[in-house]
């Protein structure tokens, strides 16, 4: 069974995280699950990330009947697909934004983290505050954070 979100009980979509990024990660992590509803990252163990795997292998089964049968995927499936919201950017960038997603519940405690995390981002193409806005304007995103008021306070603490 997939691993999923302590919060809302989403499938969490397992994130590779690069040796770079790890003392940013939850428990310094190769792999995290990020909840594209929430947006939260936890970490994953070498349990979760098998169980994603063999869940993908028989969501791909699955999909290959479904299509087979010309079979319209049911609401709840479609509302647990586990993917990552369009918003966040692919590459090393993206993962940044990932794991700095899960760190704005407390931006000032997190600060030094935050600021290597958006650095990182930016190195990797990644335009954090375009990525923010857009989280924020997807209706299949609902936030662990206000994303509006936690770009403002990102610019202020970071001086932008």
């Amino acid at each position: 069974m997939a691993a999923r979100c302590p919060d809302c009980d989403r499938t969490l979509v397992p994130v590779e995280v690069p040796p770079a990024l790890r003392e940013f990660d939850p428990e310094d992590a190769a792999v995290v699950g990020s909840c594209p509803r929430c947006l939260r990252t936890v970490a994953l163990g070498e349990a979760d990330v098998d169980a994603d795997a063999d869940a993908n292998a028989d969501a791909d089964v699955d999909a290959d009947a479904d299509a087979d049968a010309d079979a319209d995927p049911s609401p709840e499936t479609d509302h647990d697909a586990a993917d990552l919201p369009d918003a966040i950017p692919d590459g090393d960038g993206g993962v940044a934004v990932v794991l700095l997603l899960g760190l704005l519940d407390a931006l000032a405690t997190n600060r030094a983290a935050i600021q290597a995390l958006v650095d990182h981002a930016e190195r990797g193409g990644a335009d954090v505050f375009l990525t923010l806005d857009r989280l924020a304007a997807d209706s299949d995103v609902d936030p662990h954070a206000d994303l509006g008021r936690r770009r403002r306070q990102l610019e202020s603490l970071l001086g932008y």
